[in-house]
């Protein structure tokens, strides 16, 4: 199904059957012996509202170091995706990435933003495709995890490339993340690749400012969470009676964001009751960091094969040019 958006612009839609919210939350928030709530649900205007604070912080280093790679690299990046290149975009996000890129692109042949929010998609789609007019631009609305097709353009693309910035892949266990990179193998095909941005290992006193800022924009986007279900499921927390927590899993080597209890206490969902003891936690979301050879392992699992690597002087973060085995 297509729905036209202006006279020179239309969305694919292959959204997924919308979720029960109710059920989602309440099943995370009764699971044992780890509380959860799905990562998905921080994203809700507030919630992307107060993510986009955090990308603009001092202490979140991901944003800024990998737009200076991607800066730096302009030149190899241009040469490595060649003319006519399809972009495939998992997550338009707020484009400023995307411009970078398009910028040093020969000649592409088009642009797919895919995201899983129609408006957002819809408007960051129309606001690009009014700067780069000579630009075919065919947004997609679907979960890049789901089904759907990328579109055909006007210009037959010589490679198809997914870019998928941000460190997003690191929201995703292993496991997923494979499955993730296995549907990008599958949609660029021979001679395909991806523009991957993966965040590195580095020391905790590093990473942990960055999930738990000195102006608390962090912790509000946490807490944001239990906001929204106050609002949306008729929900009694105390926004007061929970802190934000960040953890580092060695194990794992991932950051953790928790929501932590302050007191034993009872919280209705509804007509749910949800018991918390003192110091139990919600866990609300995972980035996983990498080195460079478990990232490439995981690749190779999902069927590419790292071709190319840039980081910065510190390597705190990378971008990775994938390429279809």
């Amino acid at each position: 199904m297509s729905e036209s958006t202006g006279p020179s612009l239309e969305v694919l839609d292959f959204a997924p059957p919308p979720v029960d919210f109710r059920q989602e939350i309440l099943r995370g928030l009764q699971r044992k012996p780890q509380k959860t709530t799905p990562a998905m649900y921080l994203y809700d205007e507030r919630g992307s509202e107060l993510f986009e604070r955090i990308t603009e912080l001092e202490e979140y280093y991901l944003t800024r170091t990998e737009q200076a790679i991607m800066w730096k690299a302009a030149g190899d990046i241009r040469r490595r995706l060649g003319p006519q290149c399809l972009v495939i975009e998992y997550g338009s996000g707020n484009s400023a990435k995307t411009r970078r890129l398009l910028d040093c692109l020969d000649e592409p042949a088009g642009y797919v933003p895919l995201d899983i929010s129609r408006d957002f998609l819809l408007k960051s789609a129309e606001d690009l495709a009014a700067d780069y007019p000579e630009l075919e631009v065919a947004p997609v609305c679907a979960d890049f995890l789901g089904e759907f097709e990328v579109p055909d353009t006007s210009v037959t693309p010589r490679r198809r490339v997914v870019f998928f910035p941000g460190s997003t892949i690191g929201n995703f266990s292993p496991k997923a993340a494979v499955r993730c990179m296995r549907g990008i193998a599958q949609r660029c095909g021979p001679e395909g690749g991806a523009l991957i941005g993966v965040d590195l290992k580095k020391d905790v006193a590093v990473l942990r400012p960055a999930y738990d800022d000195a102006e608390g924009v962090s912790a509000a986007f946490n807490l944001n969470i239990l906001r929204r279900i106050n609002c949306e499921l008729g929900a009694d927390f105390d926004l007061h009676a929970f802190v934000h927590q960040i953890r580092y899993n060695e194990v794992e080597s991932r950051i953790e964001m928790h929501i932590e209890s302050l007191e034993d206490q009872v919280v209705y969902v509804g007509r749910t009751a949800i018991a918390f003891r003192k110091g139990e936690t919600i866990h609300t979301e995972s980035s996983y960091k990498y080195d460079l050879a478990t990232f490439a392992r995981v690749a190779g699992e999902a069927g590419l094969k790292v071709e190319r690597v840039w980081t910065d002087e510190r390597k705190w973060f990378s971008v990775q040019y994938l390429s279809v085995c």
